[in-house]
């Protein structure tokens, strides 16, 4: 399966598709946020993740009952990440689309490719492939600071001293978020025996990977159900549930849901295209393609709007430095 150019070609697709998926929610009307992130996180953690497993591997269940101690592994992984996800919920509203994606996935992809490759390819940590692998991973974090000043710079322009203060809180919820991110490559890559399992089974090679994501994201769900339980219980927006918008709500929820799962799992074919390095790869490759995305959809929504020349020139270099690290870490699977 290994096709380094289609393996591409699903990443740039997957980050376009990954990087719009918030998007919807700037349309949901007399919901909180709590409100859309609960069906959020039905749709694309739990019944997507099952429906699309349960109709692409055979005997799926008995490869789960048969998964001992990886699948718990996996799933606890996928708690560490969806706690990111809680986080970067927050994060969104506090420092924009831009900016948290910049800094949540830029320190995923560092995290999240490092570990990988020093869990499970260390021999290759010198070789050409993991040196390459390891400068393509430092010209994103460096993208990713130079994308934390700009955005730094933007509120300055844009907000009061009072509103500037939420960005403290939002840039501390997006680093935190950016590190447990990671978690989610972490225990796809340790999830390796359940898409063997899967080929065992004699599943088409494109689904393989489908047995990862029921255990990982389902154990994303926890957090994000508990909390967004929480804050519909305190804030009293169970109600909101009962407005007239509420049909149409839920299909952007459920439109949010397709557009992020989607892009999953093309990530997860991606990486088997690109070969043994896939997971290390792919990974920081898949984050720089959705920051670069999201920096697009955040002049384009509006979010720059009043931030000055300099802030837009420095989030451009911001994006010119990932646009260097695509290209680099595309070097490391040739």
């Amino acid at each position: 399966m290994h096709n380094i150019v289609g393996g591409m070609c699903l990443l740039i697709l997957a980050g376009i598709m990954n990087a719009s998926f918030s998007l919807p929610m700037k349309f949901v009307r007399a919901w909180a946020w709590e409100n859309t992130w609960l069906v959020w996180s039905a749709f694309a953690l739990l019944l997507l993740p099952c429906a699309l497993a349960l109709a692409t591997i055979p005997a799926f269940g008995s490869i789960l009952d048969g998964a001992g101690n990886v699948a718990l592994t996996v799933a606890m992984c996928g708690a560490a990440w969806g706690v990111a996800q809680v986080l970067f919920g927050l994060a969104l509203d506090k420092i924009g689309i831009a900016l948290t994606f910049s800094i949540v996935l830029g320190l995923s992809a560092a995290v999240g490719s490092l570990i990988p490759l020093v869990r499970l390819h260390r021999d290759q940590l010198l070789t050409r492939a993991g040196l390459i692998s390891l400068a393509g991973i430092a010209l994103v974090l460096l993208g990713v600071t130079v994308s934390a000043v700009a955005g730094r710079m933007r509120d300055r322009s844009q907000h009061t001293e009072a509103r500037t203060a939420h960005f403290g809180v939002g840039l501390m919820m997006a680093i935190a978020s950016g590190v447990c991110a990671s978690m989610m490559n972490v225990g796809f890559s340790f999830g390796t025996p359940l898409s063997a399992a899967a080929a065992s089974h004699h599943a088409n090679a494109l689904w393989w990977t489908d047995a990862i994501w029921v255990p990982l994201l389902a154990g994303g769900a926890v957090p994000n159900l508990l909390y967004c339980a929480y804050l519909l219980r305190k804030q009293k927006t169970s109600a909101n549930y009962t407005a007239g918008t509420s049909g149409r709500n839920v299909l952007l929820a459920l439109a949010m849901a397709v557009l992020w799962f989607g892009s999953s799992v093309l990530y997860g074919i991606a990486t088997a295209f690109l070969g043994d390095l896939g997971p290390v790869v792919g990974w920081p490759l898949f984050m720089s393609l959705i920051v670069i995305v999201a920096s697009v959809l955040g002049v384009w929504t509006g979010e720059w709007r009043n931030a000055g020349s300099r802030a837009l020139r420095v989030q451009g270099l911001a994006v010119l430095i990932l646009v260097c690290a695509v290209v680099v870490l595309s070097r490391a699977t040739s």
